[in-house]
């Protein structure tokens, strides 16, 4: 009589995907024109869904609000969801998509980076997770903070000059 072995299967473990999501924010009305919001919106969810690695957990987006305020619901949400585990990895078209105010942006980076969550910044190829991102994050971050100042400056000026001048003010805010 012949010994018979039972083999079992080895079933290959496939590491876990990375859950990744994107931010895209718009706050001129020239973007909202060009439907730039839309397009953010499509590259991001197509190049989260092509790549093997990752699973798609969306795109969260704001429309007509600015970067300096922590009050946008898309980005609210989406800090949220990573704080309940629902996403490993966030992408963003640039600093200033992502907040213009130092601060905000330092802190939830920091907050994201103590629970393992990479931000990645496309524009500036900075991953918050890497030894020199919030370096890197920190310098550019502050640039980003000074370009809003500088504009929304530029506009007082405009309104001021525009008044002393004598021409109608039509409620227009640019920057």
């Amino acid at each position: 009589m012949r010994k018979v072995s039972k083999i079992e299967p080895i079933s290959p473990s496939l590491p876990p995907r990375k859950k990744v999501a994107a931010y895209a924010r718009v706050s001129m009305e020239t973007e909202r024109l060009n439907h730039s919001l839309s397009a953010q919106v499509s590259y991001y969810s197509g190049l989260i869904q092509q790549h093997p690695g990752w699973q798609y957990v969306g795109v969260y987006a704001d429309e007509a609000k600015t970067g300096t305020k922590d009050t946008r619901e898309g980005f609210v949400r989406l800090v949220s969801d990573c704080k309940a585990g629902k996403v490993d990895m966030v992408i963003t078209k640039s600093i200033s998509r992502f907040a213009q105010n130092t601060v905000t942006l330092l802190e939830t980076v920091r907050d994201l980076k103590a629970l393992g969550i990479d931000v990645f910044f496309e524009e500036q190829n900075i991953h918050t997770l890497s030894a020199d991102g919030e370096l890197m994050l920190s310098i550019l971050a502050s640039y980003a903070q000074e370009e809003s100042l500088s504009a929304s400056e530029n506009q007082r000026w405009r309104v001021r000059k525009n008044f002393e001048e004598g021409k109608p003010w039509n409620g227009t805010l640019l920057g």
